[in-house]
């Protein structure tokens, strides 16, 4: 079936920043016959941790959060993951079932390619090959840094760096501050820097009262970039 031209590869607003970026427009093209698009609403699934993968995911439009759930049923946000980034292609490549759940955390645009023809894209085009290298370089890097913070760093320090990390993957400028444009609640937050609700409450009203950052409603603000440098403590 011919792909609409809002669903077709070339057009994808995230092109710039997918491990596609390099390809031709036939090439494009060719993958846009093949693929599988899919709009995803706020709370469902793309795949469930112990499922089998049969493909990658490319995320068109739209934020994903990649959950672990431990032993005790406790569910942790490993990730989040935006337009332009892939997904499932580590399981793809060790062939080892999902590690994680992938949940829509609002309307999401993605495209599906099975396991077969993503293998060949691959082999055939090293500009592929290489960017999904960088992609799991970059997994692997952001893995290894969150484990050092968590082991490193107090709870001030990992509640400072993940505002600031959301802040560069998810900032606005207005003005004088800088608007997050992602919604996560108070319990998605103290999972990603595993500490409890109520500790990362105390922290979050320590920045307000300093005059680091603000709230309105759900959306967070970061007015002093400098202190909370400062406060998250990089160099360590």
């Amino acid at each position: 079936m011919k792909k609409s031209p809002h669903n077709a590869c070339e057009n994808c607003e995230s092109r710039s920043e997918s491990i596609f970026c390099d390809l031709e427009i036939p090439e494009l093209e060719e993958i846009s016959h093949h693929k599988v698009f899919n709009t995803f609403k706020k709370g469902q699934t793309l795949f469930v941790q112990g499922n089998h993968p049969f493909g990658i995911y490319c995320i068109s439009k739209g934020n994903i959060k990649v959950t672990k759930t431990g032993p005790d049923g406790k569910e942790t946000i490993v990730r989040i993951v935006q337009g332009g980034d892939i997904l499932g292609h580590r399981s793809l490549f060790s062939d080892d079932n999902y590690m994680a759940t992938a949940t829509a955390m609002e309307d999401t645009e993605v495209c599906f390619v099975d396991k077969k023809f993503i293998l060949k894209v691959i082999e055939n085009n090293p500009s592929v090959a290489l960017n999904v290298i960088n992609q799991l370089s970059r997994d692997m890097g952001a893995a290894e840094r969150k484990l050092s913070s968590l082991h490193q760093k107090n709870v001030r320090e990992r509640l400072a760096e993940l505002i600031l990390t959301l802040k560069a993957t998810h900032g606005i400028k207005e003005a004088n501050r800088w608007k997050i444009e992602l919604k996560l609640t108070r319990e998605e937050m103290a999972t990603m820097i595993g500490t409890a609700n109520e500790t990362l409450i105390r922290f979050m009203t320590e920045f307000k009262d300093a005059g680091i950052i603000e709230q309105e409603g759900k959306i967070l603000y970061v007015k002093d970039e400098e202190e909370l440098l400062n406060w998250a403590n990089l160099n360590y």
